[in-house]
């Protein structure tokens, strides 16, 4: 098939990587030097025009802005076929109030929350929580827009940073899981579960980024589990909404079972990147089936061995970056432990690959155990370079006390 991407970062690069092992002709708008490796770049953000020049089979999005933009409207009034849920649908992930009265309505497991529309209302209701207490900003945010507060002083300057649209919530202890699942909007097939490493630094320290690593390993949550997601947090909103696409929960794993964290509308990143790494299924037969309405009776087969994924920043992230560095390396990572490094934030520049946001690379392999599969991780990222790189040394590393 001729199929077109939608976006420019790593679970986009993972994404044509999956589909280009099986044969399909890959085109990318707007892309990145990754995906240009595999197939035809399209430097446009008019994605329809895009679609339009090559005539694709099929369109996947990868990222949630041109989701709540209302992209999948815009193809399917033009008779093309899409993978991503409408713009209604999108507004899961396009409005924190939306979603979590969304939730409330539906009796959807999740934290006790506020919303507020204003700075002084925000800071009068600090008083209803202990804490340590969780700001999140209405819109989208890149995954940079929640504070957990550990303080009354941090949460009154988490309120006037993010305000004046908020919702305040309780703080959830546990463990947090990305449990991701496709829709035709009836039937659904689920994702391997993943975690998601949020903070900056080592440990789960410092302010929350879009994601610094993840790991996808068959253990992370037992059949019953995942069925019990599958039954109390996904089926209600595909039946509610008739969601298509990929819809991703994020869960929250405590004594009273699983809470919704948040939604969002697309793959996640960096959670693609190992999923892509350990999925053994025709995708983008998959992919097809859910945007023409045929994933009845279709499951996902699932490689074995565990997968990695570190996120490689740049200098100052997630505050204040610096670009244009200029990347090595990555031409010596080789192959042991299948290591493939997907491309998110860089560009092709006068001296080669560049840094060109944030989160520059993710480095992913895999493992006879999540153990090794770290391992081989860690040491393909020794052998590349780019000033003010900087990365967590502890991803996987709550899955590899638990189980290697």
């Amino acid at each position: 098939m001729k199929i077109l991407i939608i976006g420019s970062g790593g679970r986009e690069h993972a994404i044509a990587w999956r589909l280009a092992q099986e044969g399909h002709q890959i085109y990318g708008a707007p892309g990145n030097p990754g995906i240009a490796a595999l197939g035809q770049i399209l430097a446009t953000t008019n994605y329809l025009g895009a679609a339009k020049s090559v005539d694709p089979d099929l369109t996947v999005v990868g990222p949630e802005v041109p989701l709540v933009a209302g992209v999948v409207d815009e193809f399917r009034a033009a008779k093309r076929k899409i993978v991503g849920p409408a713009r209604d649908a999108a507004q899961l992930e396009g409005s924190k109030i939306y979603s979590k009265e969304f939730m409330q309505r539906l009796r959807i497991p999740t934290a006790r929350f506020v919303r507020v529309e204003s700075v002084e209302a925000g800071i009068s209701a600090l008083a209803e929580f202990s804490t340590p207490i969780v700001v999140k900003a209405d819109g989208l945010a890149a995954g940079k827009g929640v504070i957990i507060a550990k303080d009354r002083a941090e949460a009154e300057a988490a309120v006037r940073s993010l305000g004046p649209r908020l919702v305040i919530e309780e703080f959830l202890q546990g463990e947090e899981v990305s449990f991701i699942a496709l829709s035709d909007g009836k039937n659904i097939v689920p994702l391997e579960a993943t975690q998601d490493h949020k903070a900056v630094g080592d440990h789960d320290k410092g302010p929350n980024t879009g994601g610094m690593g993840a790991y996808c390993d068959g253990r992370i949550l037992s059949e019953a589990d995942a069925r019990h997601v599958m039954d109390t947090v996904i089926r209600p909103v595909v039946d509610a909404t008739r969601f298509t696409g990929f819809l991703y929960a994020g869960l929250m794993m405590t004594e009273d079972g699983p809470k919704v964290l948040e939604f969002n509308v697309r793959l996640g990143d960096p959670e693609t990147q190992p999923l892509m790494h350990r999925l053994d299924s025709p995708f983008g037969e998959v992919l097809m089936a859910s945007a023409t309405g045929n994933l009845a009776g279709v499951s996902l087969r699932w490689r074995r061995q565990p997968s990695v994924c570190v996120v490689l920043a740049a200098a100052g992230y997630p505050g204040q970056l610096r670009t244009g560095d200029v990347i090595t390396g990555i031409e010596r990572c080789g192959t042991h432990g299948q290591v493939q490094v997907f491309q998110a934030g860089t560009k092709t520049g006068a001296k080669g690959l560049e840094t060109a946001g944030g989160r520059v690379l993710g480095v992913t392999a895999s493992g006879p155990d999540l153990a090794a599969a770290a391992a081989n991780v860690y040491a393909a990222i020794e052998k590349i370079h780019f000033d003010g790189m900087h990365y967590r040394r502890d991803i996987a590393r709550k899955g590899i006390k638990r189980w290697d």
